[in-house]
């Protein structure tokens, strides 16, 4: 997530800078000023990006002090006025990124009255963590594992609205649970099991889109990253801030944690990963 006065006023080269193969590729915005969302939606799309996203579910302090994030469910008059600007400016899809509710919010009547103003205004996508956020009391990490779970809630969204495409979002690690939850909503977002154990993604097209590909290895993965890391390297991008987002690729492998080890030590060679590469090769399949 990026904060709209950081896209407005910061380096937005620096800032919205990625990789042709990331695409497609979604930004997602915090903030609650509309006009000044309207402006970093028009940016994102300037600079390529398929989708801009509000962020409606952060529960930080700091974020509800800034007036966005989880804070803005108490508002969906205003998250609306924000979703329309937005969409005058642009011609890409405008998202939300929300929870079933916050605080004592009535998570049927306020839930169902937040997404009908929100999705008048022209979000027709809702990604929905499956939890109420608790404004006071509770850490971000706590928001995200102690209020409980209700994927019903979701569901009952999908039958109540549904020309509105909803995805759902909490404690899914698995597949297979993926593969349930499609049953009843239009799709599934993973978020730190992805970032944990991103291997399990290479099963994805198989799975739940029914594609004959081949399952592709951790070896394949390090061998194709190279190219992009030489690169990266020779712009000035420190390799250990590329190096610690492949921790979670030896998940459950035998020796991850002498490669993790080896993955923090790097400097800015790339001829040691390229021969920690060949190695892996006789050992991964």
């Amino acid at each position: 997530m990026l904060h709209v006065n950081a896209v407005l006023k910061g380096n937005a080269d620096k800032l919205l800078k990625y990789h042709p193969d990331e695409h497609p590729l979604a930004l997602q915005l915090g903030g609650s000023d509309p006009l000044a969302l309207a402006e970093a939606a028009t940016s994102a799309e300037e600079f390529g990006y398929n989708e801009v996203n509000l962020n409606v579910g952060c529960p930080s302090s700091k974020v509800q002090k800034g007036r966005f994030g989880a804070i803005l469910m108490k508002e969906p008059g205003l998250v609306a006025d924000c979703i329309n600007k937005m969409n005058i400016a642009t011609k890409i899809p405008i998202t939300v990124k929300c929870r079933i509710g916050v605080d004592d919010m009535d998570q049927n009547k306020h839930l169902d009255n937040f997404v009908k103003e929100v999705s008048y205004a022209g979000c027709d996508t809702f990604i929905i963590h499956a939890r109420k956020a608790w404004l006071n009391g509770l850490s971000p990490k706590d928001n995200r594992e102690i209020p409980p779970l209700d994927y019903e809630r979701v569901y009952e969204l999908k039958n109540t609205f549904p020309e509105i495409k909803f995805v759902i979002n909490g404690g899914i690690k698995s597949i297979d649970e993926s593969l349930r939850h499609l049953q009843f909503v239009d799709g599934v977002m993973m978020g730190r099991e992805a970032y944990d154990n991103p291997l399990l993604l290479s099963q994805v097209d198989n799975e739940i889109y029914s594609e004959e590909k081949k399952e592709i290895s951790r070896s394949d993965i390090l061998k194709k990253i190279i190219p992009y890391l030489r690169n990266e390297v020779e712009s000035g991008t420190k390799i250990t801030h590329i190096t610690r987002h492949l921790m979670g690729l030896f998940k459950g492998f035998d020796g991850a944690k002498d490669i993790r080890k080896y993955l923090i030590s790097l400097n800015n060679e790339i001829n040691p990963l390229e021969n920690f590469e060949f190695l892996l090769k006789k050992e991964m399949t």
